[in-house]
């Protein structure tokens, strides 16, 4: 018997993202369906067998779904047929699956997508808001000299 791994979602309007947990997974197999069938299966690092399917909302373009395999997850990019804001992941109006959640990292909402959004090819939504080293502040965030501000 398959279990179903932790499916984190988000979506922009041309888009849905799907990050999907399971360490140093094998044998990664995805299948995009126009109609709007998603299908996952893998091979989890102790051997057991992971998989699941989910009826989407919309149709989807499946040239338009890529793949990108991490250590940690699984990070899915797939095309809407259509722009725009869909209510809900799924097709069915019922309850989602306990291990479907929304990815608030990720999230966009509708008046907050700016047209570079829309332009980007999905790729940067698996750096998830990592901090880049570069700067040398030590992560502190930049305050006034107080003494300065009141005059003194």
């Amino acid at each position: 018997m398959s279990r179903q791994p932790e499916v984190l979602w988000a979506q922009s309007s041309g888009r849905v993202y799907l990050t999907i947990s399971l360490p140093d997974a094998k044998d990664v197999s995805v299948k995009c369906e126009q109609q709007g069938s998603f299908s996952f299966s893998a091979v989890g690092v102790q051997g057991e067998s992971f998989s699941f399917s989910l009826q989407l909302y919309g149709s989807i373009l499946p040239e338009g779904c890529k793949t990108k395999i991490g250590l940690r997850n699984i990070f899915c990019t797939i095309q809407k047929e259509q722009k725009g804001w869909w209510k809900r992941l799924l097709k069915s109006e019922e309850k989602p699956a306990p291990y479907l959640k929304v990815d608030w990292n990720k999230w966009c909402d509708e008046d907050e997508e700016s047209p570079s959004d829309l332009g980007s090819d999905g790729d940067d939504a698996t750096h998830g808001g990592e901090d880049d080293e570069s700067s040398d502040d030590g992560g502190m965030l930049y305050l006034p000299d107080l003494e300065k501000a009141r005059g003194n």
